[in-house]
């Protein structure tokens, strides 16, 4: 149902800001978390943020934590995530994804990418020194 298309990346320098979006296409989100990964070459996919549909909980990984923020636009069935201090350590591709929303309906803490079954294409971020 829900297909998801993110967007935003690019290149900034060292201390700059960049802004990603997640669009679901055709439909509102179900009520489940979304999620944002990263993934940079030679690394594993870490948690980045997520976001409750509904209820707005949002988590953070421990890397991101107080230099990103995720929020919603339920006008617009997009979930941003807002990148500021950006470090060249955040240079990865980024891509949303959402699980099944009967097996994880009511979850607000979904840290593990194959709890994932619905990915964006994802989009790179690069952070120059």
């Amino acid at each position: 149902q829900v297909k998801l298309v993110d967007s935003g990346g690019g290149l900034v320098q060292a201390g700059g800001s960049l802004r990603l979006s997640c669009t679901s296409t055709g439909s509102t989100f179900p009520n489940i978390a979304v999620g944002w990964f990263r993934q940079a070459p030679g690394k594993e996919r870490e948690f980045v943020a997520s976001i409750t549909w509904v209820g707005g909980t949002v988590h953070y990984g421990e890397s991101v934590k107080d230099r990103f923020t995720v929020a919603k636009d339920n006008a617009r069935n997009t979930v941003t995530l807002q990148m500021n201090s950006l470090k060249p350590e955040d240079t990865a591709v980024y891509s949303c994804a959402t699980p099944n929303p009967v097996r994880f309906a009511g979850r607000h803490y979904l840290p593990r990418y194959r709890d994932y079954e619905n990915w964006g294409q994802g989009t790179q971020v690069t952070v120059s020194s």
